[in-house]
């Protein structure tokens, strides 16, 4: 009797282990699932986040045209500037005479009023004086009368080509101007001549 009863127990705590072991196992927890108002705030971040980089975008590429508009710009000044200097340069060669001469020389004294016409037709608001003078040799009432015979054949040999007489002006300084100092013929060479100054015209000039 007493070992019937210990099977019994025995198969009961068999059971009850098994039962405890082999049962079934817990359910899993489900799987989270995004509402739509977190997706719709997700979509609202990624399309600002598109916008702001195409916004900066943008900005950067308006500041760098704006660079190079200015950067043209300033370049377009500066090349403007250059090239009126030059001009003026040219404008203001010199050209010489002989001794109580007051005809144009051939060759290089030529060369330099064509140029000075190229540029005058070039520049038809510009307006220039013409300044006669001598050297030291001669009383000053006749060297005055020499530098305006010679400011007068320069103003001349420019109207010849063309040149409206009214946009030019002369004057004669006789020897009270000289370039160079002495008492030989290659100070006086140097001081026998006719300068170009402008009067008007002459801010932005266009080279030939």
């Amino acid at each position: 009797m007493k070992r019937l009863s210990l099977v019994a127990l025995t198969l009961l705590a068999a059971g009850t282990v098994a039962a405890a072991c082999g049962g079934n196992p817990p359910p899993e927890a489900p799987a989270p699932v995004a509402n739509a108002d977190s997706i719709a705030q997700a979509e609202r971040a990624r399309q600002d986040s598109i916008a702001a980089a195409q916004a900066e975008a943008e900005r950067a590429a308006r500041e760098e045209a704006e660079r190079l508009r200015r950067q043209a710009e300033a370049d377009s000044l500066a090349a403007l500037a250059r090239v009126t200097e030059e001009v003026r340069a040219m404008l203001a060669t010199m050209i010489h005479f002989d001794y109580d001469r007051a005809n144009v020389r051939p060759g290089e004294d030529a060369a330099a009023l064509d140029a000075k016409v190229a540029i005058l037709n070039l520049n038809p608001n510009l307006r220039i004086r013409i300044n006669g003078h001598c050297d030291d040799r001669g009383s000053d009432e006749y060297n005055l009368a020499l530098g305006n015979r010679r400011a007068v054949a320069v103003k001349q040999y420019l109207v010849n080509k063309g040149i409206d007489a009214s946009r030019i002006d002369t004057q004669s300084w006789g020897e009270e101007r000289p370039v160079a100092m002495g008492a030989d013929e290659s100070a006086w060479a140097q001081n026998r001549r006719a300068e170009f100054e402008i009067t008007g015209g002459g801010d932005a000039l266009v080279r030939p």
